[in-house]
């Protein structure tokens, strides 16, 4: 066989997330519809239709597009755009905000997250109907689940066996052991039932680190598991990287969601006992497409009063601009994930910022991890990954406790006084582009459709 007569292995990726909804859950299947075929797999995307008209999480329930099934063909793959109809729930949320009918809402909702493993119903049905038509008509070689939602596990395990293709199941986060789920399900065993039904029938499983491979293997042991990180963009990150970094303030930024184990007030405070020592510094914190906005806004308005008009808000907005905004910082807030490492991180080394992680030992840290985090690490050997990474790449600065940050935002105060920057000298963060990932995901994609 000559190289004109390759054919790419076919990969049908069902994934909920995808864009143009901003949504760091659409960014990994994403970046396997961009860069899968440069390595020999060409990828077929089942999602729902999208919009951003409401730039929040109403743009998870709003209807929107055609009520018809709409296909898109580019050099890059294809993309199957499914229909997508509110529930009862969705609509009462969308007509009288998020104070009323809430007990109706968290009845239906809980119908349908349990109803949908059973049956053919909710929002996210669509996408089994769909890639099954696109089945009959063009066989495939693998098909690959990403979760959440989980239930998309299911569908892939009948498609799986309608059409005798081998399917992978992709984790994002861990199912049954996320605590954040606790209020979706009837019960933990009712989770690890699902979990060892549907994962046990996959041909491989992929996930984000190794953290998650050690929880996720002990329910679902005895399968080949391989490790696919997350990453940044290369492309939005390489135009982003041509913009300067402020000179006019000191200018620290977040992007992403605020968990409730992030120890902000601590920041907080700790950055309003700075600027009235300092007496209006050039200073100011940049939060870019955060969840509960206006809670914090509002904390910052009744607590931390000389703190709160250097603080600047952006919405929600596509992954390349968000780069952009980001790029004018001269630093990034990143807190602490523990044993994960989670996803901004990939784009603030892309960027080449300094990288300011909050924290590594600190007590109101600890009693808030206690309390809210949302994964058992207990028994993972590296509870510091994402220290880890940060001392690897010489990307930043790991902060021990509110009292170092102090220390630490004095001295980035004065390198910006003296020299108008913050240097960044971090090293070898090209590993962790997504189309580096991409290839990886390929090789597995490859060596399983030849089997």
């Amino acid at each position: 066989m000559t190289t004109d007569d390759f054919v790419p292995v076919k990969v049908l990726i069902l994934a909920y997330d995808f864009p143009p909804l901003v949504s760091v859950g659409g960014l990994r299947p994403y970046s396997w519809y961009r860069y899968l075929k440069e390595f020999g797999a060409e990828p077929v995307v089942v999602t729902r239709q999208w919009s951003n008209e409401h730039g929040n999480e109403l743009d998870y329930v709003a209807p929107v597009g055609s009520q018809e099934v709409v296909v898109e063909k580019t050099g890059y793959g294809t993309i199957i755009r499914t229909p997508y109809r509110p529930n009862l729930s969705n609509r009462l949320l969308l007509k009288y905000g998020p104070s009323r009918f809430r007990l109706l809402r968290k009845a239906v909702t809980a119908w349908y997250e349990v109803g949908q493993y059973y049956s053919f119903i909710g929002p996210k049905h669509q996408l089994y109907y769909a890639a099954r038509e696109y089945l009959k008509q063009h066989p495939c070689d693998v098909i690959v689940a990403t979760g959440e939602p989980f239930v998309l596990f299911r569908y892939a395990l009948k498609l799986s066996r309608e059409f005798g293709i081998p399917w992978v199941a992709d984790y994002r986060d861990p199912w049954t052991q996320n605590k954040r789920r606790a209020g979706q399900r009837i019960s933990e065993g009712w989770d690890a039932r699902l979990e060892k039904r549907f994962t046990g029938s996959a041909s491989a499983v992929t996930t984000v680190s190794e953290f998650f491979r050690d929880v996720i293997s002990g329910l679902v042991p005895d399968k080949p598991f391989h490790i696919v990180p997350n990453g940044y963009d290369p492309e939005a990150m390489e135009r982003a990287a041509e913009i300067e970094q402020s000179s006019e303030k000191l200018t620290i930024a977040f992007v992403g969601r605020i968990y409730d184990w992030y120890p902000v007030e601590s920041f907080f405070r700790v950055c309003d006992a700075f600027v009235r020592a300092r007496g209006e510094p050039r200073f100011e914190l940049r939060f870019v497409g955060i969840n509960g906005q206006e809670q914090i806004a509002d904390m910052l308005r009744t607590r931390f009063p000389a703190l709160a008009p250097h603080v600047v808000f952006n919405g929600r907005m596509p992954n390349e601009e968000a780069a952009k905004h980001l790029a004018r910082a001269n630093a990034f807030l990143l807190f602490n994930n523990y044993t994960y490492t989670g996803t901004k991180i990939y784009d603030y080394l892309a960027l080449k910022r300094r990288v300011l992680l909050c924290y590594s030992d600190d007590p109101e840290a600890r009693r808030l991890k206690e309390k809210h985090y949302h994964v058992d690490d207990s028994g993972s050997a590296d509870q510091r990954a994402l220290e880890s990474l940060v001392n690897e790449t010489c990307s930043g600065t790991v902060v021990r406790d509110a009292a170092h940050l102090g220390q630490v935002l004095e001295e980035m105060y004065e390198e910006f006084l003296a020299h108008g920057r913050i240097v960044c000298n971090s090293a070898g963060t090209e590993e962790y582009s997504r189309r580096t990932q991409a290839r990886r995901m390929a090789d597995i994609l490859k060596r399983l459709a030849t089997k």
